[in-house]
């Protein structure tokens, strides 16, 4: 499977992060899965390719031609695709990928994890979503969630659209027995109306 790991781009963070998705990387490697990712060197998509490196796992990196400078992309990806645009590298990770993956990051890693959700919620995608929440890391998020659920801001069923792991294995294990079959996106009031 071509699975996207949304993460971290900052090698200022700590070690126990970018151990555990090194590790990730490198058990992706050895069950026979692909990389997708954001193509950098640092912080936890550096983490991710190096793993996958260490067992000599296809990666392929997407990211802007202006972030091609010096030391800013990880220079042993199988395949790399430059985009002109932000917006257009998003789009190529998330049609490309059979699955995803977020992992400790920033403003943008919430908002790649967000839009994937989004449009797995519109019925858009039908692939497996999984955050892998190392030391807790989502647990803030996860209960943002709930609350939005709680309050009535968010269907409950949303919350089944994704899963949170404190293991890669487990985490590999969802993605690989996903049965898309199951999935049943949640229908807002918007698409009823509009499959009259």
């Amino acid at each position: 499977m071509k699975i996207c790991v949304f993460g971290a781009s900052s090698n200022e963070i700590n070690k126990e992060y970018i151990d555990n998705v090194e590790l990730l990387g490198e058990k992706m490697a050895k069950r026979g899965h692909s990389l997708i990712f954001g193509g950098g060197a640092d912080g936890l998509m550096g983490a991710a390719a190096r793993g996958m490196t260490k067992y000599n796992g296809e990666i392929i990196g997407v990211a802007p031609s202006f972030f091609n400078v010096d030391g800013v992309l990880y220079e042993k990806c199988t395949d790399f695709i430059f985009t002109e645009t932000m917006h257009e590298r998003k789009k190529i990770m998330e049609d490309s990928a059979d699955a995803f993956i977020t992992v400790p990051g920033g403003i943008g890693t919430f908002e790649e994890f967000f839009e994937v959700l989004t449009l797995k919620q519109l019925g858009r995608h039908k692939k497996p979503i999984a955050v892998y929440n190392v030391n807790g890391y989502f647990d803030d998020m996860l209960k943002l969630m709930n609350t939005a659920v709680i309050q009535n801001f968010m269907r409950k069923e949303s919350t089944g659209l994704y899963s949170a792991f404190n293991g890669a294995d487990k985490m590999l294990d969802y993605i690989e027995n996903y049965d898309e079959c199951e999935y049943n996106p949640v229908k807002l009031k918007f698409l009823r109306n509009l499959e009259k």
